[in-house]
């Protein structure tokens, strides 16, 4: 032990010989790790959000949803009017809740669509979402005061909402928006309650756009189709004509009770709505259980990709350690002939430089690891930068945008003791050919070197 502490002190003093010169050869192999440790963090901060997405939409939840046709033309009718009907219907609704009635824990219709909200002079464009009570829990919802929409509601039709806490502090900034009103198409609605704040979500799968719940206005299934013009129709006008679009539900949302039946009774609501569909190919069906596999697997590609990356870095480190050991030879010449003369072997010879390499990628190694810990924090300055001084509005409320600020790069502890012995490994590898080197020189031609 004490002979491995002694070529141990010797590798040091020689590297402190050319302090300038080790530390910039230790810098590669610093980066490196840092690369590594920092990247598979982002990745799986990326990964997490993503999987923390599908989880809000609920494990054991069947998401149908209505699309538009992109293949389907809507017919004229006299006076130049289109009206184009698909996606989900009542008789779905009533099918779905007949054939699965013991299947399911629940089944929640839901209509949404943007319109200008006004309170006194203060105006601003929400997301109408007309549901039902079960709404709150099957999206995993939060009050922040007051109460959600109740069966009275309902069935009385009241003309109430909820508001979504960014449209709460929009349309009453300085006071209490339980019991004032709102408009909606010139018609008033009391607020009765508050939403707790949400971060926005990206989309998920090619099936869910992505949503700001903090801008939502939720008011009963019922009121909505009997109180606001729309009705069942989205109304688009052009210079002569007009055109409709006719949605029932954008969205029906079923909770299984078994884990395990999510699967089979997705392929029975699927099965079920192509018979009453056709061809039409006017709804989609997300399984979030799917997509949570799904990011699983991504997440593992994400990680192997982006070290792979980083691990390249490690190897242009691992070359300049190389490049500097073979010239250190060159200048130890005559040293290393000394050694020789004196009875070391090339035993000694190849362990001293093998030892300097290895002390210089673990050092750099440690370094980088110490570094990769504040990912986190860098990421997080990085962001609050961005954001403040380089996106605008219209950048920050993008699908992009929004990822960008959602995520939070999350330190994969299994990186760091991986990264650093790639590191060693690294300096190790590179370090046998100059070591090598040095060993098979001739004692008496280096001692002929000046």
């Amino acid at each position: 032990m004490g002979r491995y502490l002694r070529t141990v002190s010797l590798a040091m003093k020689s590297l402190m010989l050319h302090k300038l010169r080790s530390g910039l050869t230790m810098l590669g192999i610093v980066f490196g790790v840092f690369s590594v440790i920092a990247m598979l963090a982002i990745g799986e901060g990326a990964s997490n959000q993503a999987q923390q997405q599908v989880l809000e939409l609920g494990a054991t939840n069947i998401i149908v949803v209505s699309k538009k046709p992109a293949e389907d033309a809507p017919a004229a009718g006299s006076s130049g009017a289109f009206i184009l009907r698909y996606g989900l219907t009542r008789q779905d609704y009533r099918i779905l809740s007949k054939t699965l009635k013991n299947r399911i824990g629940g089944i929640v219709p839901m209509r949404e669509i943007v319109l200008d909200v006004r309170h006194i002079d203060r105006n601003l464009s929400a997301r109408i979402v007309a549901c039902t009570p079960d709404y709150m829990e099957m999206n995993h919802l939060k009050l922040s005061t007051g109460r959600f929409l109740s069966d009275k509601d309902i069935r009385d039709r009241s003309n109430v909402v909820v508001l979504g806490s960014e449209t709460a502090e929009r349309l009453f900034p300085t006071e209490n928006p339980i019991g004032s009103t709102i408009q909606v198409q010139s018609r008033a609605y009391r607020v009765i309650g508050i939403m707790q704040n949400r971060t926005a979500s990206a989309a998920v799968g090619g099936s869910l756009t992505a949503q700001d719940f903090n801008k939502d206005v939720y008011m009963p299934l019922d009121t909505f189709q009997a109180r606001l013009n729309t009705g069942d129709y989205i109304v688009k006008r052009t210079s002569g004509s007009f055109s409709a679009e006719s949605v029932i539900y954008n969205q029906i949302t079923l909770r299984v009770l078994d884990r395990n039946d999510v699967i089979p009774i997705s392929e029975s609501v699927r099965e079920t709505l192509e018979l009453t569909h056709g061809a039409k190919n006017d709804f989609d069906v997300v399984v979030p259980l799917e997509l949570l596999k799904q990011a699983d697997q991504l997440r593992n590609i994400f990680n192997i990709v982006l070290g792979s990356i980083a691990g390249i870095s490690l190897l242009v480190g691992g070359i300049g350690i190389m490049n500097i050991m073979l010239a250190t030879v060159t200048e130890r010449t005559r040293e290393i002939g000394i050694r020789r003369a004196l009875g070391a072997r090339r035993w000694d010879i190849i362990e001293q430089f093998i030892t300097e390499t290895v002390v210089l990628s673990s050092t750099g190694g440690l370094i980088g690891v110490l570094l990769g810990l504040f990912t986190p924090t860098a990421f997080g300055l990085i962001k609050f930068v961005v954001t403040t001084y380089v996106m605008d509005s219209g950048t920050t409320s993008s699908e992009m945008g929004r990822m960008f600020i959602g995520m939070t790069p999350q330190i994969a502890w299994w990186s760091l003791p991986i990264a650093f012995g790639f590191s060693v490994v690294t300096g190790l590898f590179f370090g046998v050919y100059p070591a090598r080197a040095a060993a098979r020189l001739d004692p008496i031609e280096a001692l002929r070197q000046v």
